[in-house]
C-alpha cells in the first residue's frame, strides 16, 4: 500500500491514532484536507466582506415613502397665532405636503420634517428629489441638530406644476437661515450630520397647496445632473 507523498501536502502521521488504525492513508488525508481549504475559504470571505464594506456607496436613497407612515411632523404658523394648516400624507409610495396658507393674525407658512435620524451623506454633492409641484415655491430644509427651534440650512426650489421632475440641489447651495432670515457668518452645512429633512412654503403664498414627492436620496457630481437651487426666501419660520 502506498502512502501519500509529500506533494500531496498530508503526512499520515498527523492522523489521529484512531482514524490511522481504521483508514488508509490516502482515506485519512482526504478527511484532513478539507479543513484546510475552510480555512483558506474563511479568510478568503473575510476579505472579500472587507472589500464590499469598503467600497463608496453610488446611490443613497434617503426616503421613499413606501410605507403609509410618512413620520414627519407639522410645524405651522400656529406657533406664533396664525392659522394656516400641513400634513405629510404617503399613499401608493408618493408623500404628499399639503394644506392651505393663510396671512391671518400676521401669519404665512407651513412646514413638515422628519424624525431625527443619522444621515451621513459626506460621500455625496448634494440631493436629488423626484417631485411634482402646483406652481409655488418651496424651500428644502436640512437641520445637523434634533433641536426644535434654531438655524437650519435652506434651499429654494420651484418644481414643474402638475409634472414629475428630478431636481438636484448641492449641498453648497444649502444657507443658514433662522426663521426666515440669513444667518451671516454661520458655520455652512456639515453633510455628515444630517439629522432631519423639511420642506417648507411661506412667501405670503397664500391658500392650498401641494407638493409630491416621490424619492430623496443622495446624489454625486458625476451623475452629472443640473443643480435647480435658488436663493432663500424672506419671511418663514
Amino acid at each position: 500500500m502506498s502512502r501519500p507523498s509529500a506533494d500531496d501536502g498530508c503526512n499520515f502521521r498527523d492522523c489521529s491514532p484512531v482514524a490511522a488504525s481504521v483508514l488508509t492513508p490516502s482515506v485519512c488525508c482526504a478527511r484532513m484536507r478539507p479543513t484546510r481549504i475552510t480555512v483558506v475559504s474563511g479568510a478568503l470571505m473575510v476579505c472579500l466582506v472587507a472589500a464590499v464594506a469598503a467600497a463608496p456607496r453610488e446611490v443613497e436613497m434617503i426616503f421613499d415613502f413606501k410605507t403609509p407612515d410618512a413620520g414627519w411632523r407639522t410645524i405651522n404658523d400656529v406657533v406664533m397665532g396664525g392659522v394656516s394648516n400641513s400634513a405629510m400624507s404617503v399613499a401608493d409610495g408618493v408623500a404628499s405636503f399639503s394644506g392651505v396658507v393663510s396671512l391671518d393674525n400676521n401669519g404665512g407658512f407651513a412646514s413638515v420634517r422628519s424624525l431625527p435620524g443619522d444621515h451621513d451623506l459626506a460621500e455625496f454633492d448634494g440631493l436629488a428629489l423626484r417631485l411634482r409641484g402646483d406652481g409655488k415655491r418651496y424651500a428644502v430644509r436640512l437641520r445637523t441638530t434634533d433641536r426644535f427651534d434654531g438655524p437650519s440650512y435652506q434651499a429654494m426650489i420651484e418644481p414643474d406644476a402638475g409634472e414629475w421632475s428630478e431636481l438636484v440641489i448641492r449641498f453648497g447651495e444649502f444657507e443658514p437661515v433662522y426663521r426666515g432670515r440669513p444667518v451671516p457668518g454661520y458655520e455652512p452645512l456639515d453633510p455628515s450630520r444630517v439629522r432631519t429633512f423639511g420642506f417648507l412654503i411661506s412667501d405670503k403664498q397664500e391658500g392650498p397647496f401641494r407638493l409630491d414627492v416621490d424619492w430623496i436620496r443622495g446624489w454625486k457630481a458625476s451623475e452629472d445632473a443640473p443643480p435647480s437651487g435658488d436663493a432663500p426666501a424672506d419671511g418663514a419660520e
